[in-house]
């Protein structure tokens, strides 16, 4: 299936569903939907990066800290994240990616609901070559010496604020 054919849950600033559409026309008509954002570390903690190939409908070649996508039509949350990231990753057998927390992504063109996760990937990764074009692990020290660098995707960038700040917000509630 054309990736632009998929069907997508169409849901307002509250998140809940008001209708469907096609993928490509929820993205042309800048369509509220649903996405998900795996932070996936490997055994040494070490986070999965990767430059998206230049046939990706948004971002092309862009750089991305995440592994994710969007939410079919119907498909909770939980299930889209754990879909997304043995695709992108090229694994089976993942545990469930826990979930952190949801906001809402806007910008001038796009606004989706995002939820955010983090797992952990023991098995060898084979990423799917529609999807991304190269990868690697970085320590988060290497990670944030190539954030000013390399061109990320927007929402993939904001989310990795986002979370930065939730686990500084977390690390503070546990002292």
């Amino acid at each position: 299936m054309n990736p632009a054919d998929e069907i997508l849950d169409i849901v307002d600033e509250h998140d809940t569903v008001v209708g469907q559409a096609p993928r490509g026309e929820a993205t042309a008509r800048g369509l509220r939907h649903r996405c998900v954002f795996i932070e996936a570390r490997d055994p040494a903690g070490r986070i999965f990066v990767h430059r998206r190939t230049p046939t990706k409908m948004l971002f092309p070649s862009y750089y991305d800290m995440f592994v994710g996508g969007v939410v079919g039509a119907g498909e909770s949350y939980d299930d889209a994240a754990l879909r997304e990231a043995e695709e992108e990753l090229g694994v089976s057998g993942l545990p469930r990616p826990e979930p952190l927390f949801t906001f809402l992504y806007e910008s001038a063109e796009h606004s989706w609901w995002s939820a955010v996760y983090q797992v952990r990937c023991a098995s060898p990764v084979r990423p799917q070559t529609e999807e991304v074009a190269w990868h690697t692990f970085l320590t988060d020290a290497e990670l944030e010496r190539r954030l000013p660098d390399w061109t990320w995707v927007p929402d993939g960038r904001e989310t990795y604020d986002r979370l930065r700040a939730f686990r500084a917000r977390e690390a503070g509630s546990t002292r």
